[in-house]
């Protein structure tokens, strides 16, 4: 290879580099995430990481039922741990669908529902594969159903405020609007899963799990569309992102 081969090779490679960077990053994201999930399972089971679960509890709750912290910040963490709740995922869902289909998103639509809908799926089929129970009654300061791992509120919020929060980027033409919009999805999903170990519904474990599953999820889902996209683009499909004017 000549010098001008590779000057040339490497041109094309950086132009596709920079064309794809979102894709390889969701990728990466996919599978960080997937690792990341498979160690806290496999922690979970073990004394070091129960001791560290243990630990964050105490320090989140130094009385049982009490939360660190003065009256209002429970309060607080109370209404915030709802936004996880599917009752409050699925009614903003159904409006973010309708508006979706009313601007001609339907690609976007279709990634939402099966977003959403798999991903409570996933919740509930990772619980029941583990089976871990909550902590202690007494350090529950919300009411709880099912098993403890993974955290279905931090994996759910995950996969909607995050991809809610990759879809909206394409309103931004700027990158400051894009960041914006999106560590404001990815504050809401933190704050959440924090309120679940805060309040005492979860351990800090299956909030982190939640996280990772919930990333990696919606991450899968954005490559899909991805590359469903271009490939219905290319032949003229129905089922696609209408450009705006």
């Amino acid at each position: 290879m000549t010098a001008d081969q590779t000057v040339t090779f490497f041109r094309r490679a950086l132009r596709i580099a920079r064309t794809e960077i979102a894709a390889v990053s969701a990728l990466f994201i996919v599978a960080l995430g997937v690792m990341t999930f498979i160690e806290l399972a496999d922690d979970m089971t073990e004394a070091d990481g129960q001791a560290m679960d243990q630990s964050i509890l105490a320090w989140m709750q130094p009385v049982a039922g009490e939360p660190r912290g003065p009256w209002w910040m429970k309060e607080a963490a109370a209404d915030l741990t709802s936004l996880g709740g599917i009752s409050v995922l699925a009614l903003f869902a159904t409006i973010a669908i309708v508006f979706l289909l009313i601007q001609r998103k339907r690609l976007s639509a279709v990634l939402l529902v099966v977003g959403l809908a798999g991903g409570v799926a996933l919740s509930e089929g990772l619980k029941a594969i583990f089976g871990r129970e909550r902590p202690p009654s007494a350090f529950q300061a919300v009411e709880t159903i099912n098993a403890s791992f993974p955290s279905g509120h931090a994996l759910l919020s995950t996969v909607f405020y995050l991809s809610l929060g990759v879809m909206l980027t394409r309103a931004f033409p700027k990158r400051g609007g894009k960041a914006f919009v999106l560590g404001a999805a990815m504050l809401i999903a933190l704050l959440i899963g924090t309120t679940r170990m805060y309040l005492g519904a979860h351990w800090a474990s299956d909030v982190f799990a939640g996280w990772c599953a919930g990333a990696a999820w919606a991450m899968a889902l954005w490559l899909v569309a991805y590359a469903v996209e271009r490939r219905q683009i290319a032949h003229h499909a129905a089922l696609q992102d209408d450009v705006a004017p």
